[in-house]
């Protein structure tokens, strides 16, 4: 036989979880949060450090390649554990967005190059 479910006493009714009466009275609102300031880069973003690179290299490279050219000549800086990773997407995600128009082009497995768009 299943066990009983009680019902709460009538006064309990509008009590909390955690057995805490309900309170009547509505919170006052919260202040609205300040706005932050903008990050200010101190070099290239990483797809466009990607970009440039590419242009300058004149072949296609992987992603490990980019990465560390673009952290040689400075043009990147990021404490990542896979910035390799992180500019691997970032390429796909601009490629599936801006299709031709893209500053990136897959020639290979894990190659890519740079495109007239990216020479502008």
């Amino acid at each position: 036989m299943p066990p009983c479910r009680r019902r709460r006493p009538p006064a309990a009714q509008g009590a909390k979880p955690d057995g805490k009466a309900a309170k009547d009275v509505k919170a006052a609102p919260k202040a609205p949060k300040a706005k932050r300031e903008a990050k200010k880069r101190d070099g290239l973003s990483g797809l466009d450090a990607a970009a440039k690179v590419l242009v300058l290299a004149g072949r296609p490279m992987n992603t490990k390649e980019m990465v560390e050219k673009m952290l040689a000549d400075g043009l990147w800086k990021t404490g990542g554990k896979t910035p390799a990773a992180t500019i691997y997407a970032a390429i796909l995600r601009e490629v599936r967005a801006k299709g031709k128009d893209a500053r990136f082009r897959k020639t290979d497995r894990g190659q890519f190059e740079a495109t007239p768009a990216a020479r502008q």
